[in-house]
């Protein structure tokens, strides 16, 4: 049995992928409306960069093992930096994005969905709330 200090897993990266039945649709939102940069390409699958750190890839389910889950039981949550800019600019690109929540673990949060119908969080930390308790 390994201990911590013998094996440590040196991750680089985190990717998620989401298999989809409306896979151009999908693809066409991440890169177009959400503006991610495209790290790899082929005919049936695209690979997003998020940071540094992590991507969100697109895979045709047609051309794969794996089914679609048709947006059931998947949040992707990405932390930004600032959640009124993010939701003006989910409004230029034509999302129609609800009114900005506040959460009651101390965020400020939009929802939208994909054309597949997997749920995308966008959040920051609720700066006012951090005023009022000072």
């Amino acid at each position: 049995m390994c201990s911590k200090k013998e094996w440590i897993m040196d991750i680089k990266t985190a990717n998620t992928i989401l298999y989809c039945r409306k896979w151009k649709e999908t693809v066409a939102f991440y890169k177009a409306q959400l503006g991610l940069e495209v790290t790899t390409s082929c005919e049936w699958f695209v690979e997003f960069k998020l940071n540094v750190a992590a991507r969100l890839s697109i895979a045709d389910e047609a051309r794969t093992s794996i089914d679609s889950n048709r947006g059931k039981g998947i949040t992707i949550t990405l932390e930004v930096e600032d959640i009124e800019t993010t939701h003006l600019y989910l409004s230029k690109v034509g999302l129609n994005p609800p009114p900005i929540k506040d959460h009651a673990w101390g965020a400020k949060l939009i929802h939208i969905y994909d054309p597949e119908g997997n749920r995308l969080e966008f959040w920051s930390p609720n700066t006012e709330l951090d005023k009022t308790t000072e």
